[in-house]
C-alpha cells in the first residue's frame, strides 16, 4: 500500500484505526508517554486526564479578583516582595531579531564535543559563541 504498511480487510476499515499511534493510545497501559526514553508518567504516579468538557475548578476566587479596584491591585503589587517592578521605561528598547542560523555538519574532536556537552543543554549555542568570539577577534586584527 502506498500510505502505510498496515493491511486490513474492507469490512474492518470502519472499526479499526489505520494509525498505530491512535490504536495504541486506546490501551490502558499507554496512558503515559509512548516514548521509550522514559518521559511522561512515572511508575506509581497518578495520571489525571482533563478534557474540555470536564475541566477542574481552580482555587482562585475569580469573583473576588473581579471585585478588586485598580488601586487595590497596585497596592497588592507594591506589598508583594516577589512582584517584579513595573516602572520600566521601554521607550529606548531595541528589538533585536537574531540572524537565521545555517545548519551544517562539522567534525570535532571527541573530547572537545564532550567538554561542551558536559556543561548541559545549549552546547551547540556555546560552540557558536566560541566561534563568534574567534571571528570578531580576527576581524579586529585585520
Amino acid at each position: 500500500m502506498a500510505k502505510s504498511d498496515i493491511r486490513s480487510s474492507e469490512s474492518s476499515k470502519t472499526t479499526r484505526s489505520r494509525s498505530s499511534a491512535r490504536s495504541v493510545a486506546k490501551t490502558p497501559k499507554s496512558a503515559g508517554s509512548s516514548r521509550r526514553d522514559g518521559r511522561g508518567a512515572k511508575s506509581g504516579e497518578p495520571i489525571t486526564i482533563v478534557s474540555q468538557e470536564n475541566r477542574r475548578k481552580g482555587e482562585t476566587d475569580w469573583e473576588a479578583v473581579d471585585a478588586l479596584t485598580d488601586e487595590e491591585i497596585e497596592a497588592a503589587g507594591r506589598s508583594d516582595p516577589d512582584a517584579a517592578p513595573i516602572d520600566i521605561d521601554w521607550s529606548d528598547a531595541i528589538l533585536v531579531i537574531p540572524a537565521k542560523k545555517v545548519p551544517i555538519s562539522i567534525r570535532v574532536d571527541p573530547d572537545v564535543l564532550e567538554f561542551f556537552r558536559e556543561e548541559g543543554p545549549g552546547y551547540q549555542r556555546r560552540i557558536n559563541k566560541v566561534l563568534r568570539t574567534y571571528v570578531e577577534h580576527r576581524k579586529k586584527a585585520r
